[in-house]
């Protein structure tokens, strides 16, 4: 633990809040930090007059935020200083968080944005829309902005760039919870944006601060419906559960659940070497993304193969794992945890049922068995099964399952059906699984439409 103190700033309907008035612990690092004092009534918005942007039209919001994109660059001091500051708090690597940051303009692209307005069914966020009933009655809906609240991740600074911009999108009123182990984020890109603008209705919108996870004292508070319609959460079985006693009529949550993700390699991995260790290189990338500390990333790989070529996979699979990647760095940034060494002892002893392949050090370790390991596989740690068919993976499947990454790709029309009826929420390309689109689904639902208070007015 340093002796150094960070200090963080908040940013408060759009004004910079600086002190260090509060002493706190990164959960993940032990590094200490300060933050200013929260005055809980400057966090919430009165529903006795519209949020700022409530009435804005989308095309201007659109503006602010492609502006607000193309100063994100490599030049933007807020970025700097956020990238500096993360190094104490974060488990990313420093060219990961480099590499976070510099995606972000993308993400701002006003193409990308208008395909997330569609996709998100915004055309009735600007106004009221007409529609005609099947008894000739008429009625006027309008997805009216919401008033969230959001507790953001901490594995990526890219999805507090991604809230900012669903928030903006639907005009609604905004407070951020920031994770103790991504302070920053959110924080430079809502003073890039006050610097375009500090009088816009979006930039009056958003607050993003941080407070201890569970204090009642601040949640007992913030969490009602007479500021709040819902509460949006990102995070763990623990903090969801939590998140739950607040709960109630008018107030709602909708939540991001703790996921893991697998890989599916077909047989025709197998034509050769070449193809086999290219698609051993391709997985690697999915169990790397963000250091396998994101739902996205695969932790189970099933190889319709026998045991032998399984073998082969896994041994081509540990020597790609510890290279360095956009979203994952050489070697890993920390070592397997102690419980999953303890295990993986004994199943070295066990050969031929089970093979290993790799160290403790985080750079990669592989476990081939016949069915899938008791353990959470975690720091660049995969596990093989052989399948004797893709079919057979639906039965692995569950609720839990975010993504299946395949290869190849043109056999997901077999499985597919059977792996959503397993409950599992996207398949992609493998290799691809860190690359999603915003605006399509996620964790099995269109986030727009979600966040939005859909409204009607009848006849």
């Amino acid at each position: 633990m340093s002796d150094r103190i960070l200090k963080v700033p908040h940013v408060v309907k759009g004004r910079l809040v600086e002190g260090a008035d509060i002493e706190h612990l990164s959960r993940d690092t032990g590094s200490r930090f300060a933050t200013p004092q929260l005055d809980l009534s400057n966090l919430v918005w009165s529903r006795t007059e519209p949020g700022p942007a409530f009435d804005v039209p989308l095309t201007e919001i659109m503006d602010l935020l492609v502006e607000t994109g193309l100063r994100l660059d490599a030049g933007n001091q807020y970025l700097k200083e956020a990238l500096e500051a993360l190094a104490p708090v974060s488990t990313l690597s420093a060219p990961t968080l480099r590499n976070c940051f510099e995606s972000l303009p993308r993400f701002f692209n006003r193409e990308a944005l208008e395909f997330q307005a569609d996709q998100g069914g915004l055309g009735s966020v600007d106004s009221w829309r007409q529609v005609s009933g099947p008894d000739r009655s008429t009625h006027w809906v309008r997805g009216f902005p919401p008033r969230l609240v959001h507790i953001l991740p901490g594995n990526t600074p890219m999805t507090a760039a991604t809230t900012i911009i669903t928030g903006a999108l639907t005009k609604g009123v905004h407070l951020l919870k920031m994770a103790s182990n991504e302070l920053f984020s959110a924080t430079a890109v809502l003073r890039t944006m006050a610097d375009i603008d500090p009088d816009h209705p979006v930039v009056h919108s958003f607050s993003a601060v941080y407070w201890r996870g569970g204090d009642e004292q601040v949640e007992s508070v913030i969490y009602r419906p007479q500021f709040f319609d819902k509460l949006v959460a990102w995070g763990g079985e623990a903090s969801i559960r939590h998140a739950l006693k607040y709960i109630g009529p008018g107030f709602e949550l909708v939540t991001y659940d703790p996921k893991s993700s697998v890989s599916v390699i077909g047989k025709e991995a197998f034509a050769s070497d070449q193809v086999l260790r290219e698609v051993a290189d391709r997985a690697a990338a999915d169990a790397t993304v963000f250091e396998q500390d994101a739902c996205v990333a695969s932790r189970f790989h099933f190889v319709e193969s026998s045991v032998d070529d399984a073998d082969r996979y896994g041994q081509m699979l540990a020597e790609a794992l510890p290279k360095e990647r956009p979203f994952a760095s050489a070697g890993g940034t920390h070592p397997t945890p102690s419980d999953i060494r303890e295990v993986v002892d004994v199943l070295r002893d066990l050969e031929p049922e089970y093979r290993v392949w790799g160290d403790y050090s985080g750079a990669g370790l592989v476990v081939r068995s016949d069915e899938p390991v008791d353990f959470f596989p975690d720091a660049r740690t995969v596990n093989i099964v052989p399948v004797g068919s893709l079919l057979d993976v639906a039965r692995f499947a569950t609720v839990a399952t975010q993504t299946v990454s395949m290869f190849p790709i043109e056999r997901a029309v077999q499985i597919r059906d059977a792996l959503a009826s397993a409950g599992v929420q996207q398949i992609s390309n493998l290799g691809q699984a860190g690359h999603g689109l915003p605006g399509l689904p996620h964790d099995g639902m269109l986030p727009m439409p979600r966040l939005l208070r859909w409204v009607v007015q009848s006849d």
